[in-house]
């Protein structure tokens, strides 16, 4: 088995997720007492919240680079960033280090080409859903994206940060989600793509009318694979 590295804190409740779901998942293949090789660096999510508001990706880069190292100096085998819009950054990690970095995106594309989807609604950040470097990603894949309007991506940009963040998983806001996947999916959605690690902590697969894409979820599926072959 190969030792995973995961940079975590981003923010620390989907990084509780993450953990679980390694864990979890070489059990389900491994069985007995097995549990996932893996080393955690967690940075402070309040510097990460700032940079990215100011789109200091520069500012990033030197952080999560420096987690990056740290874990790969440390015996990481495959490198896994715990967030779905620090991927905006992944090519900067990636030519800094000498191990594999397991791509969520990449994991995301290859669990919807498996249900022969080509149209996938994308929720996240402001930042995952309006620039390029997600999108284009999917789209090198074969798989087109659609993302709400611009009141809604204030809203859910606003309840990552001011309410996930927090540990704050609210009943309303529950409410407007399933409001705003209804209006996608009438737009022609064949499934959504909850791309942000918190959002299938509000959310799960029985709420939605398509297909839920978990990106957590397939990304650790992603990196046990890695771990196991």
């Amino acid at each position: 088995m190969k030792t995973i590295g995961l940079i975590g804190g981003l923010t620390w409740y989907s990084t509780l997720d993450y953990y679980k779901l390694l864990n979890e998942l070489v059990n389900e293949r491994k069985g007995g007492a097995h549990a996932a090789k893996l080393i955690l660096y967690s940075v402070d999510f309040a510097e990460i919240k700032s940079l990215t508001e100011k789109e200091d990706w520069d500012g990033i880069v030197k952080i999560i680079g420096a987690a990056a190292r740290s874990l790969e100096k440390a015996g990481a085998e495959c490198l896994m960033i715990g967030a779905n819009t620090m991927h905006n950054i992944a090519d900067n990690i990636e030519a800094m280090i000498q191990i594999p970095l397991i791509h969520i995106a990449d994991a995301v594309a290859a669990e919807i080409q498996k249900q022969h989807l080509t149209t996938i609604a994308l929720l996240g950040t402001k930042y995952t859903m309006q620039m390029d470097f997600y999108k284009n990603r999917l789209l090198k894949h074969g798989i087109k994206t659609i993302i709400p309007s611009v009141a809604d991506i204030e809203f859910i940009n606003n309840s990552i940060y001011n309410e996930f963040s927090k540990g704050l998983f609210l009943p309303e806001t529950k409410e407007r989600y399933l409001r705003i996947i209804h209006s996608l999916t009438t737009e022609g959605a064949q499934g959504v793509i909850f791309g942000c690690t918190e959002i299938p902590i509000l959310l799960k697969q029985n709420d939605c009318p398509v297909p839920v894409f978990d990106s957590a979820l397939v990304h650790s599926k992603a990196a046990v694979d890695f771990s196991l072959k």
